[in-house]
């Protein structure tokens, strides 16, 4: 399976190898020239063979009559061809006859591995050619081929990796596929088919490579995969490590490499019963090797050359015999072409660039010039160091990165563990200990304060953490958990920062960068923002250009970014319009927060408008954003025809009524949206009939925010019948609004027949005892509702009293909030008397509610028999020591009590340490606030001791 595009390189759809080459619907046409790019070993060549195979069984491509495999390794060997000769070298008898007899429409030309070609395409300077006897250069032909002006119905597919097919403009690509590598159920049935009788080996390779998240990355290659798996069976078979015990893991690319060569050198290869090579054979083979493959495997690097031929091979000095011998066939790969002559390249490139790497490290400690020009120039100061800074300056000078892989390579070899696998082989024993410090200095250097943070940086990095030399990204990945990265601003630590996005677990998670960030160095990090799942830019005072540039990082083809928190910024409505641009295209966004920034109405229209059509954003926050009854209208007209949008925030907006309206009007319709703020707006009594209209039809909201609204008791008259009719809605917040009693008592109505709503919310309120005592009344009946709030509602005694009695029939409320209500001693008794039948309450907050020692005691006696409550809070009251020694005497045998608030209690040392004192006999109590009781410095010591020793899992806070 392949992703396709078209024109351009944002995915698509996933396509099957039977459909590559038909319309992608009823209106299109077929292909003429199709490009499949992907990495070195993610299988190109394999799906071109599996699918001539297939097309010669009948199975695919049935309306190709011929189909034409060419490789550019076969076309290497031709200096000049004409278009004739081209069909000719693949089928010997098909002449003009032969594609004349096959309708030119019905012929598939395949053209492999474009990354391969000696000469690049030039599309500005070649010269037209159309006649097809005329022999000319290969690459001009290629060239004319793509243009049409040779065999122009004939259908042409290229494979290449990404980094080359940008040779081909885009205007003449009419299909662009990827093959995008293994995902993880495929890098499991990889690992089992290499390790068929061995599942033992097979699990414990699969967990390595998920441990590290660059290697299992790294495995989605399926050549890569079969590489590492190798290396890691090796490693695990000959039991590697500490006094040969469970085998280590490799922590880096060049230790899984070294433990591949090493498994080369021993004659593994999953071959049993062979006698290992004694190590003066094995040091010989190693150094013989590395001095032939090594030289061409380098010089192949240095000059973009990845194929050779037995030109190129004598032309290095490689033996042949050498090539052909067992050692070799791990590395070096033969291969026949067309033209009788015979290819060699490396199984992987990184095997390339591995030997590569051994070859340079080898030379460079005797070598008198410079080693990528073979000059005769000689340096004043010869010896590894000097070579190793002309390697680091020409990796930071290759714009196309193809020295990065190398001089990681570079790097590992000084490394301990790399050295201890390699000694007596490759490496002698210790070596590195005389480079390590002072190539790490000298990497370090490269990131100077004119260095850009880019590819090339990162790459130090990468470099350092060979070297495993890993203190400069651990200090900025601390920092980053510490929220302090606003005062790491050096290029290294800018640098180390865009690493830790690419490679670490954490920042694939969610990468805080909030409070931290200039346009500058948000720019330069652009490229490694695409690793992130989930970013939080908070308040960095980004205006409307650094938009843009998101915009541009979400438009992108591998976006991954699934969340991105953008509050607290200076973004206004032409910031909204690019990120509204960007939602067209990206198809990974799922969550946007832009609250507390100014994008106004125009900033929502353009937003809504990108809803419209956008099928991945889930949720949406404009908190604060003074959107207005304009911006509210835009967003109804986006609900309506919107249907994966399931959380939307809209408060502190200055919404009227009529905005209100016309949101209620689309809820009608709309079944996707789940949870919709509201709150600290102006809808007003008329905005919550609307919506109250509105929820009498809709079966999909779950959650309604409309705290703080001016909404009275009409208002709440017209929500509690919707209440009676709704079947959908679990929570309802009506906090902060002009409820009175009676409008209570209607809300006490619709409790009693709703079997829906979870969470009520009736803070700061109007009830008094009279609108609590309805409601008390109606959660006898109600046995829905599991979190009821009633802070700050002048309710007294004679309502706590009612709840009591409804906690004792109730058998659904879990959590009640009593807070700031003048329930005295009296109230805290009732509540306290139903706690010790009551079995589902497991909260209950009464901060502030008049309580002293009289309520505490009989909560003490309650708590004494309860074995469900888990929170309790007391804090505010003045429970004194009597109260603290009567709770106390109830934690000595209460186990289900998980976190007590006795904060400001007017308990004294003495109440404190009666509280301590009594936790020797609790195990379940995790949290206790003892702040504000006037213990004093000496009593907090004393009580933070016999806390430690009497419930050590228990946090204290004093």
């Amino acid at each position: 399976m392949v992703e396709t595009t078209r024109g351009g390189w944002h995915p698509v759809r996933t396509i099957a190898l039977d459909r590559l080459f038909l319309p992608l619907s009823r209106v299109s046409i077929p292909p003429r020239i199709s490009i499949t790019i992907g990495v070195a070993g993610v299988g190109k060549t394999t799906l071109v063979r599996n699918f001539v195979y297939l097309w010669a069984r009948g199975q695919v491509g049935k309306d190709f009559s011929l189909v034409l495999p060419l490789t550019f390794r076969d076309l290497n060997t031709h200096e000049k061809l004409s278009a004739e000769r081209l069909v000719h070298s693949v089928f010997p008898h098909t002449g003009e006859s032969g594609l004349a007899a096959a309708a030119p429409s019905k012929i598939l030309l395949i053209l492999d591995g474009l990354d391969e070609c000696k000469m690049p395409l030039d599309f500005s300077n070649t010269v037209a050619c159309t006649d097809p006897k005329k022999e000319i250069q290969v690459d001009h032909l290629i060239t004319n081929i793509i243009r049409g002006n040779l065999f122009p119905e004939v259908s042409v597919w290229v494979t290449s990796r990404p980094n080359v097919a940008g040779q081909i403009p885009g205007g003449l690509v009419d299909r662009m596929t990827e093959i995008r590598g293994f995902n993880e159920d495929e890098i499991k049935a990889c690992l089992e088919e290499m390790f068929p009788e061995d599942h033992t080996l097979s699990g414990w390779v699969l967990r390595q490579v998920q441990a590290d998240r660059a290697l299992y990355l790294m495995c989605t290659v399926p050549a890569f995969c079969r590489l590492a798996a190798s290396a890691l069976a090796h490693l695990s078979r000959s039991k590697l490590g500490p006094q040969d015990a469970e085998p280590w893991a490799p922590r880096t690319l060049c230790e899984l490499y070294s433990c591949y060569f090493r498994m080369a050198l021993s004659g593994d290869r999953q071959e049993k019963g062979k006698a290992s090579p004694r190590i003066e054979q094995v040091a010989h083979s190693s150094r013989k090797m590395v001095g032939t493959l090594g030289r061409l495997a380098f010089h192949g690097l240095v000059r973009k050359k990845y194929v050779f031929y037995e030109q190129d091979l004598k032309a290095f000095g490689v033996d042949l015999t050498l090539v052909q011998s067992t050692l070799c066939s791990c590395f070096l790969q033969r291969e026949e072409t067309l033209a009788s002559s015979t290819a060699y390249c490396f199984s992987h490139l990184s095997l390339q660039e591995y030997v590569a790497a051994a070859y340079y490290y080898s030379a460079s400690k005797r070598a008198i010039f410079d080693l990528f020009t073979e000059g005769g120039m000689s340096w004043p100061r010869l010896g590894f160091l000097t070579h190793f800074r002309s390697a680091a300056q020409r990796a930071m000078q290759a714009e196309d990165g193809r020295l990065d892989v190398f001089l990681r390579f570079l790097s590992g070899l000084l490394s301990p563990r790399v050295n201890a696998l390699l000694a007596g082989s490759l490496l002698a024993q210790g070596e590195h200990q005389g480079y390590r410090a002072e190539v790490a200095e000298l990497l370090q250097g490269c990131l100077r304060p004119n260095v850009a943070i880019c590819a090339r940086a990162v790459n130090i990095l990468h470099c350092l953490h060979e070297l495993q030399c890993t203190e400069l990204a651990r200090s900025v990945e601390e920092a980053m958990e510490s929220g302090g990265l606003a005062g790491l601003t050096s290029p290294q630590h800018r640098a180390a920062l865009a690493y830790l996005l690419q490679v670490s677990d954490a920042c694939a998670q969610e990468a805080n960068l909030s409070l931290c960030l200039s346009r500058g160095v948000l720019q330069s990090l652009l490229p490694q923002l695409l690793y992130c799942r989930s970013l939080r830019l908070d308040n960095n005072q980004f205006q409307d250009p650094v938009m843009e540039l998101l915009g541009s990082v979400l438009s992108g083809k591998d976006c991954r970014i699934q969340r991105i928190s953008l509050a607290e910024n200076q973004i206004s409505n032409k910031g909204a319009k690019a990120l509204a641009r960007a939602l067209l295209v990206n198809r990974s966004l799922t969550a946007l927060d832009l609250r507390s920034n100014s994008i106004g109405p125009q900033g929502a229209k353009a937003l809504a408008d990108a809803l419209k059509i956008n099928r991945t954003l889930a949720f949406l926050s404009l908190q604060s954003n003074e959107i207005r009854d304009n911006g509210a209208r835009s967003m109804a007209e986006a609900l309506a025809t919107n249907r994966t949008l399931s959380v939307l925030h809209l408060q502190k907006n200055t919404i009227g009524p009529v905005g209100a309206q016309l949101i209620a009007e689309t809820l009608k319709q709309n079944r996707s949206l789940k949870e919709l703020i509201f709150s600290s707006n102006s809808i007003g009594d008329g905005g919550a009939e609307a919506l109250a209209k509105a929820l009498r039809v809709n079966q999909g909201l779950e959650s309604l925010d409309l705290q703080s609204n001016s909404i009275s008791d009409a208002g709440v008259a017209a929500l509690t019948g919707a209440l009676c009719a709704n079947q959908a809605l679990t929570s309802l917040n009506l906090r902060e609004n002009s409820i009175s009693p009676e409008g209570a008592q209607e809300l006490a109505q619709a409790l009693r027949s709703n079997s829906t709503l979870k969470n009520l919310d009736l803070t700061a309120n109007l009830l008094h005892d009279q609108g609590a005592q309805a409601i008390a009344v109606a959660m006898r009946e109600n046995q829905a509702l599991t979190s009821l709030h009633l802070q700050w509602n002048f309710i007294q005694a004679g309502a706590a009293k009612a709840l009591g009695q409804a906690l004792q029939l109730n058998r659904s409320l879990t959590s009640l909030d009593l807070q700031e209500n003048a329930i005295g001693d009296e109230g805290a008794s009732a509540v306290a008397s139903a706690l010790k039948t009551n079995a589902t309450l497991t909260a209950l907050y009464l901060q502030a509610a008049s309580i002293g020692a009289r309520g505490a005691q009989a909560l003490g006696d309650a708590l004494a028999m309860n074995g469900t409550l888990e929170i309790l809070d007391l804090r505010g009251n003045a429970i004194g020591v009597a109260g603290a020694k009567a709770l106390a005497n109830a934690l000595k045998v209460n186990s289900s009590l998980q976190r007590l608030n006795l904060q400001e209690n007017s308990l004294g040392m003495d109440g404190a340490i009666c509280v301590a004192t009594a936790l020797s006999g609790n195990h379940g109590l995790q949290h206790i606030n003892l702040q504000g009781n006037h213990i004093g410095e000496s009593g907090a010591r004393m009580i933070s001791e016999a806390i430690k020793t009497n419930a050590p899992s228990c946090t204290v806070e004093m």
